[in-house]
Order: structure tokens, then C-alpha cells, then sequence
């Protein structure tokens, strides 16, 4: 089976190490110092020898290694492999049952690359394409542990899901015998923005569940898929099994990426219910900061309005004294 040159450009560095730690590589080093430092002279005809031609001997028989491992289809699907696993990392996934699922998930697929590296010619072929779906249908698989992971981390939302509803029965009990029309409006605002909340709040932990749910019914399908991929004999290489086996694949994925989307969507809901949260606590506070400096206006004014009418309330007595005064 022929891999293209996008394949091996893409783990050029893991098949170039992969290359470099060869047992081949440490003989041919260990061969080329010997000759090097106890062969320093070879009788030849037609040349003189140096003794440093053992190590551009050593070098030219390096580089025909490193070549055939960078040539070789078999080695550049295995440094896929390697690297395929390196990047979507177990040890990145806290939840431990989201864990366990996509462990048995790779092993699922490294028994697929097993049943491909059996396998000859066209069905070689058509085993490793379905690899390939099963890489996508895995990160998939992936992303949704990811999000599982970001939802339960978020130890604000497991405290809110408590508190909110208390928070909503004292609100629904002020607005009973709130008579301030002001206040009883603004309370009403609030117990919205609170329903909404606790509605988003249980809707994240739907989806925490599904999601959990999902990945283990998935893991399911995935073994399914397996045991069809080790059925394909040769003579299904173009039949419609194999067809319905990558029709089988692409259904999963989508299903993942439903599940996904769906979380995104929660998650970009509860920001932006946030931020309509924030904004409208923002307003009370301004609504309040206004009211409190109507009422110390009205405070001020009133006190000044007494203060005029005792000034104007002893005025005549002064008048009297003065008159008194111009008497003596």
C-alpha cells in the first residue's frame, strides 16, 4: 500500500527519531568508531586511505537507513500511529469513566491496525481507509470527554444548582409583600433572571449525562465495527458490507458531533445568561445609587425647607427686640 507524501510530511520528525533509534543505527555507529581508531589504514590500489573515510562510510550507510525508514509505507503508518496517540493524550482527560472509554477505544484500534497489517492488497487498502474514519470517529470522541471535563470543573455551576432555587423561593416570597411598585418590578426582573439560570443550570446536567451516556454506546458501536472489520475477507474488498461498515462510521460521528454542538451551545446559553445576569445587576445597582440620591436630595431639602421656617418663625421676634432696643 503506497502512503502519500502529505502522510509522511506530517511525522516526518517521528519517523526521522524513529530512524536515528534503530538497533541498524547503534551497530553502524559502534562499527564506524572501531574502524575509525584501530583500522587507520587500509592497502588499496587505487587510492590512498584515510582514515576519516570510515566515518563518511558510516555517514553515507546512516543516511541509506534514515531513507528506507522515511520511504518505508509500513514505518510511516506507525509513526501515524504513534503520533495519533500522542496528540489526543489520556492522561489530558480527568473524568475517569470518560477515561476508561476511550482506552478501550484504542485498543479497539490498535486491533483494527493489527487486522490491516494482515490483510494484503486491495482489502489492505480498504481496511486501513476505514482506520482513517475510526481516527475521526476517536477524536470525536475525544472532544466530548473534553467538554465533560470542562462542565463538571465548573464548581460554580454545582454550587449554584443548590442555591439557586432558594434564591428563587426568598425572591417569590419578598414579591408577595413587596407593596413598592418600584421594587416588586425589579424583584420580578430578578426571578426571571433566576428561572433562567436554574433552567440552564439543569440543562448542563441533562448534558453531562447524555454525553456520558453517549460515549459508552459509542464505545459499543465502536466494538461492533471491530468485530465487522475482522469478518471482511477478501472477497468484500468492493461489496456493500464494507460500504455499510463506512456508512456505520460516519453515522457515529455525526451523533458525536450533535452531542457536542449541543454542549457548545449550553455553554455559549450560560455565558451569555451570565452576562445578562451581570448586566442586569449592574442596572439595579444604578437604579438603587439613583434612588439613594433622590432620597438624600429630598432629605436636604426638606431639612433646608425646616430650616427656612424656623428662620422665618423667629424673624419677628428679632424684629421685636430691635424695636425695644429703639425704645431705650
Amino acid at each position: 500500500m503506497t502512503v502519500n507524501s502529505e502522510a509522511r510530511q506530517k511525522v516526518f520528525g517521528t519517523l526521522l527519531a524513529n530512524a536515528l533509534l534503530r538497533w541498524e543505527t547503534l551497530v553502524t555507529l559502534m562499527v564506524t568508531l572501531i574502524l575509525f581508531l584501530f583500522v587507520p589504514n587500509v592497502s588499496l590500489s587505487f587510492i590512498e586511505w584515510q582514515p576519516w573515510f570510515w566515518l563518511v562510510l558510516g555517514g553515507l550507510t546512516q543516511t541509506v537507513l534514515v531513507a528506507s525508514t522515511l520511504a518505508d509505507p509500513e514505518a510511516t503508518e506507525q509513526a501515524l500511529a504513534e503520533d495519533f496517540e500522542r496528540e489526543y493524550d489520556l492522561r489530558n482527560i480527568r473524568n475517569r469513566v470518560s477515561r476508561e472509554r476511550l482506552r478501550d477505544a484504542f485498543e479497539y484500534r490498535r486491533n483494527m491496525l493489527k487486522l490491516a497489517d494482515a490483510a494484503r492488497g486491495a482489502m489492505r487498502t480498504r481496511k486501513r481507509t476505514l482506520i482513517s474514519d475510526i481516527n475521526d470517529w476517536i477524536a470525536h470522541m475525544y472532544n466530548l470527554a473534553n467538554r465533560v471535563d470542562y462542565f463538571e470543573d465548573n464548581d460554580l455551576a454545582a454550587r449554584d444548582l443548590q442555591q439557586v432555587p432558594r434564591k428563587i423561593a426568598e425572591v417569590e416570597r419578598l414579591i408577595k409583600n413587596d407593596t413598592n411598585e418600584q421594587t416588586r418590578r425589579d424583584r420580578l426582573q430578578q426571578l426571571e433572571l433566576l428561572q433562567k439560570q436554574l433552567m440552564s443550570l439543569e440543562a448542563s446536567a441533562r448534558t453531562i449525562k447524555r454525553a456520558e451516556i453517549h460515549l459508552e454506546s459509542t464505545l459499543s458501536a465502536l466494538g461492533t465495527v471491530y468485530a465487522q472489520m475482522s469478518l471482511l475477507g477478501t472477497k468484500d474488498t468492493g461489496s456493500t458490507r464494507g460500504q455499510r461498515l463506512s456508512i456505520e462510521i460516519k453515522d457515529e460521528i455525526d451523533k458525536l458531533q450533535d452531542t457536542i454542538d449541543a454542549m457548545d451551545e449550553v455553554q455559549f446559553y450560560n455565558q451569555r445568561l451570565n452576562d445578562d445576569f451581570q448586566e442586569a445587576l449592574a442596572e439595579a445597582d444604578e437604579d438603587a445609587g439613583r434612588a439613594l440620591d433622590e432620597r438624600n436630595q429630598r432629605q436636604r431639602l426638606s431639612t433646608d425647607f425646616e430650616n427656612d421656617v424656623d428662620a422665618l418663625a423667629a424673624a419677628p421676634e428679632d424684629d421685636d427686640r430691635l424695636a425695644q432696643s429703639g425704645d431705650r
